[in-house]
């Protein structure tokens, strides 16, 4: 988790992430730097556009969190149909939508971290 989060470091001060600055900032923190998982870092981020996955990354908790309270809600209305004894007809596609996209931004995330 360190490494990514030099490159981090590295993208939020506007330095070049390779190789050599990656190890500058994980150094100077400390930490025992494997050169192997340095240069798969490098690699792996090369064709990535941090700020863009930074903001995918940030969206998915409120797509999440819209989710749960989806679920949430269901219950309530499992409870009110109990009461009534009429099935509640709302939508259930607008949840699976919310959970589908919830669940790329989570492997597009995953690929950073790797």
């Amino acid at each position: 988790m360190e490494y990514v989060y030099a490159a981090l470091i590295l993208n939020e001060s506007g330095e070049e992430i390779n190789e050599e600055n990656i190890t500058a900032v994980l150094e100077s923190a400390g930490v025992d730097v494997e050169e192997s998982r340095v240069k798969a870092l490098v690699a792996a981020l090369e064709d990535v556009d941090i700020d863009e996955a930074v903001a995918e990354a940030a969206a998915v908790p409120a797509g999440g969190a819209a989710a749960g309270a989806a679920a949430a809600e269901e219950g309530g209305e499992e409870e009110e149909e109990e009461v009534s004894g009429v099935p509640d007809t709302t939508d259930d596609d607008e949840d699976e939508d919310e959970e589908e996209v919830s669940e790329e931004g989570a492997e597009g995330l995953g690929g950073l971290f790797g």
